[in-house]
Protein backbone atom coordinates (compact mmCIF):
# COMPACT_ATOMS: atom_id res chain seq x y z
CA UNK A 1 0.00 0.00 0.00
CA UNK A 2 1.30 3.44 -0.60
CA UNK A 3 2.27 5.74 2.32
CA UNK A 4 -0.48 8.57 2.94
CA UNK A 5 2.45 10.82 2.06
CA UNK A 6 3.86 9.58 -1.26
CA UNK A 7 -0.23 9.47 -2.46
CA UNK A 8 -0.65 13.11 -1.46
CA UNK A 9 2.36 14.13 -2.93
CA UNK A 10 1.29 11.65 -6.08
CA UNK A 11 -1.94 13.36 -6.35
CA UNK A 12 -0.03 17.00 -6.03
CA UNK A 13 2.00 15.81 -9.48
CA UNK A 14 -0.88 14.88 -11.10
CA UNK A 15 -3.20 17.80 -10.46
CA UNK A 16 -0.06 19.98 -11.70
CA UNK A 17 0.23 18.02 -14.39
CA UNK A 18 -0.14 20.82 -17.95
CA UNK A 19 -1.93 17.88 -19.66
CA UNK A 20 -4.89 16.16 -17.81
CA UNK A 21 -4.08 17.92 -14.66
CA UNK A 22 -6.43 20.64 -12.86
CA UNK A 23 -6.84 23.98 -14.71
CA UNK A 24 -7.14 25.94 -11.81
CA UNK A 25 -3.86 24.16 -9.73
CA UNK A 26 -1.53 24.40 -13.60
CA UNK A 27 -2.10 27.90 -12.72
CA UNK A 28 -0.89 28.57 -9.40
CA UNK A 29 2.31 30.36 -8.23
CA UNK A 30 3.94 30.56 -5.26
CA UNK A 31 2.26 34.36 -5.10
CA UNK A 32 -1.38 32.95 -5.24
CA UNK A 33 -1.17 29.83 -3.04
CA UNK A 34 0.26 32.22 -0.11
CA UNK A 35 -2.61 33.89 0.94
CA UNK A 36 -4.59 30.04 0.95
CA UNK A 37 -1.49 28.71 3.33
CA UNK A 38 -2.30 31.62 5.84
CA UNK A 39 -6.18 30.80 5.58
CA UNK A 40 -5.37 27.07 6.59
CA UNK A 41 -3.17 27.94 9.30
CA UNK A 42 -6.15 30.28 10.52
CA UNK A 43 -8.46 27.74 10.32
CA UNK A 44 -6.13 25.18 12.40
CA UNK A 45 -6.41 27.64 14.94
CA UNK A 46 -10.05 28.07 14.71
CA UNK A 47 -10.49 23.76 14.66
CA UNK A 48 -8.05 24.06 18.10
CA UNK A 49 -10.29 27.26 19.56
CA UNK A 50 -13.33 25.07 19.13
CA UNK A 51 -12.02 22.32 20.55
CA UNK A 52 -13.28 20.50 17.72
CA UNK A 53 -10.38 17.51 16.75
CA UNK A 54 -12.03 16.23 13.92
CA UNK A 55 -12.13 19.24 12.46
CA UNK A 56 -8.55 20.02 13.18
CA UNK A 57 -7.38 16.82 11.27
CA UNK A 58 -9.59 17.71 8.47
CA UNK A 59 -7.58 21.10 8.78
CA UNK A 60 -4.17 20.02 9.32
CA UNK A 61 -4.88 17.71 6.06
CA UNK A 62 -5.41 20.81 4.45
CA UNK A 63 -2.22 22.72 5.98
CA UNK A 64 -0.23 20.04 4.76
CA UNK A 65 -1.67 19.92 1.28
CA UNK A 66 -0.58 23.61 1.23
CA UNK A 67 3.10 22.57 2.18
CA UNK A 68 2.97 19.37 -0.77
CA UNK A 69 1.86 22.65 -3.13
CA UNK A 70 4.58 25.05 -2.77
CA UNK A 71 6.83 22.19 -2.89
CA UNK A 72 5.76 20.90 -5.96
CA UNK A 73 6.06 23.89 -7.81
CA UNK A 74 9.66 24.44 -6.30
CA UNK A 75 10.48 20.76 -7.39
CA UNK A 76 9.38 22.03 -11.01
CA UNK A 77 12.02 24.72 -10.91
CA UNK A 78 14.15 22.85 -10.10
CA UNK A 79 14.40 24.71 -6.55
CA UNK A 80 13.99 21.99 -3.81
CA UNK A 81 11.16 19.18 -3.31
CA UNK A 82 9.02 17.86 -0.28
CA UNK A 83 11.81 15.97 1.33
CA UNK A 84 13.89 18.61 1.13
CA UNK A 85 11.56 20.47 3.39
CA UNK A 86 11.42 18.05 5.62
CA UNK A 87 15.14 17.22 5.77
CA UNK A 88 15.27 20.60 6.46
CA UNK A 89 13.38 21.24 9.23
CA UNK A 90 14.56 17.83 10.54
CA UNK A 91 18.07 19.14 10.69
CA UNK A 92 16.81 22.65 12.52
CA UNK A 93 15.34 20.71 14.92
CA UNK A 94 18.30 19.03 15.93
CA UNK A 95 20.37 22.02 15.42
CA UNK A 96 18.10 23.41 17.93
CA UNK A 97 17.60 21.22 20.91
CA UNK A 98 21.47 20.55 21.52
CA UNK A 99 20.00 19.04 24.90
CA UNK A 100 17.90 16.44 23.05
CA UNK A 101 20.31 14.96 20.60
CA UNK A 102 23.84 16.35 21.30
CA UNK A 103 25.65 16.53 24.67
CA UNK A 104 24.04 19.64 25.68
CA UNK A 105 22.55 19.60 29.35
CA UNK A 106 19.15 21.19 29.60
CA UNK A 107 18.29 23.77 31.14
CA UNK A 108 16.42 23.79 34.78
CA UNK A 109 13.17 24.66 33.03
CA UNK A 110 11.29 25.62 30.09
CA UNK A 111 11.47 29.20 30.33
CA UNK A 112 15.68 28.96 30.66
CA UNK A 113 15.58 26.29 27.82
CA UNK A 114 13.59 29.01 25.72
CA UNK A 115 16.41 31.57 25.91
CA UNK A 116 18.70 29.07 25.08
CA UNK A 117 16.70 28.02 21.81
CA UNK A 118 16.96 32.38 21.29
CA UNK A 119 20.42 31.79 21.16
CA UNK A 120 20.75 29.27 18.91
CA UNK A 121 18.90 31.54 16.74
CA UNK A 122 21.08 33.89 16.95
CA UNK A 123 23.57 32.25 16.31
CA UNK A 124 21.80 31.32 13.35
CA UNK A 125 21.15 34.67 11.91
CA UNK A 126 24.85 35.75 11.99
CA UNK A 127 25.46 32.63 9.66
CA UNK A 128 22.69 33.82 7.34
CA UNK A 129 24.71 37.83 7.70
CA UNK A 130 21.51 38.83 9.64
CA UNK A 131 22.66 41.19 12.39
CA UNK A 132 20.14 43.48 12.73
CA UNK A 133 17.99 42.51 15.68
CA UNK A 134 14.97 42.74 14.28
CA UNK A 135 16.51 41.21 10.53
CA UNK A 136 14.25 38.00 10.64
CA UNK A 137 11.19 38.80 12.38
CA UNK A 138 8.94 37.95 8.59
CA UNK A 139 6.96 40.70 7.26
CA UNK A 140 3.97 38.61 6.63
CA UNK A 141 3.15 37.60 9.70
CA UNK A 142 0.07 38.93 11.00
CA UNK A 143 0.48 42.52 12.05
CA UNK A 144 -0.27 42.84 16.09
CA UNK A 145 1.80 39.37 16.26
CA UNK A 146 4.63 41.16 14.05
CA UNK A 147 4.23 44.10 16.51
CA UNK A 148 4.79 41.78 19.54
CA UNK A 149 7.71 39.76 18.16
CA UNK A 150 9.12 42.98 17.55
CA UNK A 151 8.80 43.88 21.05
CA UNK A 152 9.99 41.14 22.13
CA UNK A 153 13.05 40.81 20.02
CA UNK A 154 14.08 44.18 21.20
CA UNK A 155 13.78 43.41 24.67
CA UNK A 156 16.24 40.53 24.52
CA UNK A 157 18.65 43.82 24.06
CA UNK A 158 17.41 45.70 27.04
CA UNK A 159 15.41 48.23 25.22
CA UNK A 160 12.03 47.51 27.33
CA UNK A 161 10.02 49.36 29.52
CA UNK A 162 10.93 48.41 33.11
CA UNK A 163 7.15 47.56 34.13
CA UNK A 164 3.52 48.02 32.78
CA UNK A 165 3.26 51.49 34.36
CA UNK A 166 5.18 52.92 31.61
CA UNK A 167 3.70 51.22 29.09
CA UNK A 168 0.06 52.54 30.30
CA UNK A 169 1.74 55.78 30.71
CA UNK A 170 2.74 55.67 26.85
CA UNK A 171 -0.91 53.91 25.79
CA UNK A 172 -2.55 57.58 27.51
CA UNK A 173 -0.02 59.25 25.78
CA UNK A 174 -1.15 57.91 22.24
CA UNK A 175 -4.62 57.93 22.73
CA UNK A 176 -3.68 61.82 23.84
CA UNK A 177 -2.33 62.15 20.14
CA UNK A 178 -5.24 60.11 18.13
CA UNK A 179 -7.95 62.34 20.31
CA UNK A 180 -5.35 65.49 18.81
CA UNK A 181 -5.47 64.51 15.48
CA UNK A 182 -9.12 63.53 14.99
CA UNK A 183 -10.15 66.70 16.87
CA UNK A 184 -7.57 68.68 13.46
CA UNK A 185 -9.29 66.38 11.09
CA UNK A 186 -5.85 64.90 9.51
CA UNK A 187 -7.33 61.50 8.58
CA UNK A 188 -3.88 60.99 7.54
CA UNK A 189 -2.13 61.17 10.72
CA UNK A 190 -4.49 60.17 13.00
CA UNK A 191 -3.98 56.81 10.64
CA UNK A 192 -0.69 56.77 11.79
CA UNK A 193 -1.76 57.72 15.38
CA UNK A 194 -3.91 54.78 15.54
CA UNK A 195 -0.95 52.36 14.31
CA UNK A 196 1.11 53.64 17.10
CA UNK A 197 -1.94 52.98 19.67
CA UNK A 198 -1.71 49.34 18.45
CA UNK A 199 1.27 49.09 18.53
CA UNK A 200 1.47 50.22 22.44
CA UNK A 201 -1.17 48.06 22.63
CA UNK A 202 0.68 44.87 21.28
CA UNK A 203 3.41 45.88 23.39
CA UNK A 204 1.16 45.48 26.59
CA UNK A 205 0.31 42.52 25.57
CA UNK A 206 3.61 40.79 25.10
CA UNK A 207 4.84 42.54 29.12
CA UNK A 208 1.69 40.63 30.24
CA UNK A 209 2.51 37.17 28.25
CA UNK A 210 -0.69 37.45 25.84
CA UNK A 211 -0.25 36.87 22.54
CA UNK A 212 -2.24 39.91 20.92
CA UNK A 213 -3.45 37.78 18.27
CA UNK A 214 -5.16 34.98 20.39
CA UNK A 215 -6.73 37.44 22.14
CA UNK A 216 -8.35 39.69 19.64
CA UNK A 217 -9.45 36.41 18.39
CA UNK A 218 -11.42 35.92 21.60
CA UNK A 219 -12.55 39.26 21.75
CA UNK A 220 -13.90 38.72 18.16
CA UNK A 221 -15.49 35.45 19.43
CA UNK A 222 -17.33 36.97 22.46
CA UNK A 223 -18.65 39.61 20.22
CA UNK A 224 -19.86 37.12 17.57
CA UNK A 225 -21.77 34.90 20.59
CA UNK A 226 -23.48 38.56 22.41
CA UNK A 227 -24.72 39.95 18.85
CA UNK A 228 -26.38 36.56 18.22
CA UNK A 229 -27.89 36.69 21.71
CA UNK A 230 -29.06 40.18 20.75
CA UNK A 231 -30.15 38.71 17.00
CA UNK A 232 -32.29 35.94 19.33
CA UNK A 233 -33.71 37.74 21.98
CA UNK A 234 -35.00 40.39 18.84
CA UNK A 235 -35.95 37.19 16.55
CA UNK A 236 -38.28 36.42 19.74
CA UNK A 237 -40.76 39.46 18.79
CA UNK A 238 -40.49 39.18 15.30
CA UNK A 239 -37.78 41.38 14.58
CA UNK A 240 -34.23 42.05 13.29
CA UNK A 241 -31.57 44.58 14.41
CA UNK A 242 -32.20 46.86 12.21
CA UNK A 243 -35.94 47.36 13.38
CA UNK A 244 -34.36 47.97 16.61
CA UNK A 245 -32.07 51.04 17.94
CA UNK A 246 -28.88 51.08 19.89
CA UNK A 247 -30.52 51.38 23.50
CA UNK A 248 -32.48 48.20 23.04
CA UNK A 249 -29.91 46.60 21.54
CA UNK A 250 -27.50 47.73 24.37
CA UNK A 251 -29.53 46.65 27.04
CA UNK A 252 -29.42 43.53 25.13
CA UNK A 253 -25.91 43.06 25.39
CA UNK A 254 -25.40 43.42 28.48
CA UNK A 255 -28.23 40.57 29.57
CA UNK A 256 -25.65 38.70 27.57
CA UNK A 257 -22.85 39.89 29.34
CA UNK A 258 -25.08 38.51 32.73
CA UNK A 259 -25.75 35.64 31.19
CA UNK A 260 -22.21 34.65 30.57
CA UNK A 261 -21.41 35.11 34.01
CA UNK A 262 -24.04 33.41 35.43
Amino acid sequence: MTAPIERLKSIMVRLRDPVGGCPWDVEQTFATIAPYTLEEAYEVADAIDRGDFDDLRSELGDLLFQVIFHARMAEEKGLFAFDDVAAAIADKLERRHPHVFGEEAARPDGASQKLRWEDIKAAERAEKAQHGVLDDVPVGLPALHRAAKLTKRAARVGFDWPSTDEVFAKLEEEIAELKAEIAAGDARKAAEEMGDLLFVVANLARKLGVEPEDALRGANAKFVRRFHFIEAELAKGGRTPDQSDLAEMDALWDAAKAAERR
